[in-house]
């Protein structure tokens, strides 16, 4: 095996543990911050049993795995769900190192090879909170502040960490005008269609529409237009199963979420082909 080869395989499976790892913590996230527990203490404990998690017990997808699904101590059944979140995570963390590592590699000195970094632990994060956020959403219908507002100050904070790395400021000055206009648009649609939209959207739009802005105009604009169009098709497609009611609600979060990502991947090349069809590229 070459040098290459060998650092591609390192790097992804590094990516792939720490996935795993931080997916294991997800799950407690999405658990407790709903319920307004901290993280940190107690120890996971069984709900039926409450015996404290072993630490043999508590290695991602493995421990599951091994136990079949079920508590050592009074064999109730572990949900699925656990696994599935640290493979989630893990595939997440994987497919964003490899977004990332090209612009690594292509770096022409440290100072780009810095910043590039620092873009990888951006949307790192980005991708663990997604999980947490979208899964929460989900759940409980809402958007907690005390992962949104976090979020917010962590991205900015790294945005104008990496522009003081590279000497890009354009790119802050970018996010935060992503920021507050994305921020602006989801409070009028909050105003305006109250039961439609909450407060929790127009707070994580501030987010998404900082990390979106930074990488570009074309990231922002397809990343806040496929959210619309994914929540949007969804929704038809249960209403159509007859899975959802014309009253039912819907949360928005996770399809922002989605259509962000859609727009980090893919919003520069969309954004060209968008305007060379109509004539301006």
């Amino acid at each position: 095996m070459n040098a290459t080869a060998f650092f591609l395989v390192y790097f992804v499976g590094l990516t792939a543990v720490l996935g795993l790892i931080i997916g294991s913590f997800l799950n407690v996230v999405v658990h407790r911050v709903p319920a307004g527990v901290s993280v940190v203490h107690p120890r996971s404990a069984c709900p039926r049993c409450a015996h404290e998690i072993r630490a043999r017990d508590n290695v991602p997808v493995v421990s599951w795995l091994v136990l079949r699904g079920r508590c050592r101590d009074c064999a109730a059944p572990i949900s699925g769900r656990y696994p599935a979140v640290e493979l989630l995570t893990a595939t997440a963390f994987v497919v964003v190192g490899a977004h990332v590592l090209p612009d690594i590699v292509r770096g022409a000195d440290g100072r780009a090879i810095a910043a590039q970094a620092l873009m990888l632990v951006a949307l790192l994060f980005l991708a663990a909170i997604s999980v947490a956020l979208a899964l929460i959403d989900l759940d409980t219908h809402r958007l907690p502040d005390a992962l949104v507002l976090p979020s917010l100050a962590v991205v900015v904070a790294l945005g104008v960490v990496t522009s003081l790395v590279s000497g890009d400021w354009a790119a802050s000055s970018r996010g935060v005008i992503g920021s507050l206009g994305l921020g602006a648009f989801y409070l009028a649609l909050a105003l305006a269609v109250p039961r439609g939209m909450g407060l929790g959207d127009v707070k994580l739009a501030l987010v998404l529409g900082f990390v979106l802005a930074y990488l570009g105009w074309g990231p922002l604009a397809v990343g806040a237009f496929a959210a619309f169009f994914l929540g949007g098709t969804v929704s038809i497609v249960l209403l159509l199963l007859r899975r959802v009611g014309r009253k039912s609600g819907i949360p928005f979060g996770p399809w922002m979420l989605a259509g962000a990502w859609c727009g980090v991947f893919f919003g520069d090349r969309l954004f060209e082909a968008y305007l060379s069809l109509i004539g301006l590229s």
